[in-house]
């Protein structure tokens, strides 16, 4: 698994950039990440990450788009409008999670 370093962070990623140890994750770098990427994270943000993680945490895959917009009530045009363009993958590289399944 490639290494890399993130405003400090040693992280371990796949090859695409998601993070591979859930552990390596926290709020500051979830803030950098965002910045690499153009969100500015708000509350809303915060809710759609942390819903993000606890899930990981229980199922041991990142969910899908549906699962957090069924799970966690953010429906999905709010999701749209926090992380344009491909919201899933976004919001698993900011939350510190692995691609979810389906996405391409």
């Amino acid at each position: 698994m490639p290494v890399t370093t993130i405003d400090g962070h040693t992280i371990h990623v796949d090859d695409e950039g998601f993070m591979t140890d859930y552990d390596e994750w926290d709020e500051q770098l979830a803030s950098t990440l965002a910045g690499q990427i153009g969100v500015e994270l708000t509350d809303e943000h915060w809710k759609a990450l942390h819903f993000l993680r606890t899930d990981f945490r229980e199922k041991g895959e990142t969910p899908t788009l549906r699962r957090v917009s069924v799970s966690a009530g953010i429906p999905t045009k709010t999701l749209f409008a926090l992380f344009p363009a491909k919201p899933a993958k976004k919001m698993a590289y900011v939350a510190g999670l692995p691609k979810p399944r389906g996405c391409v």
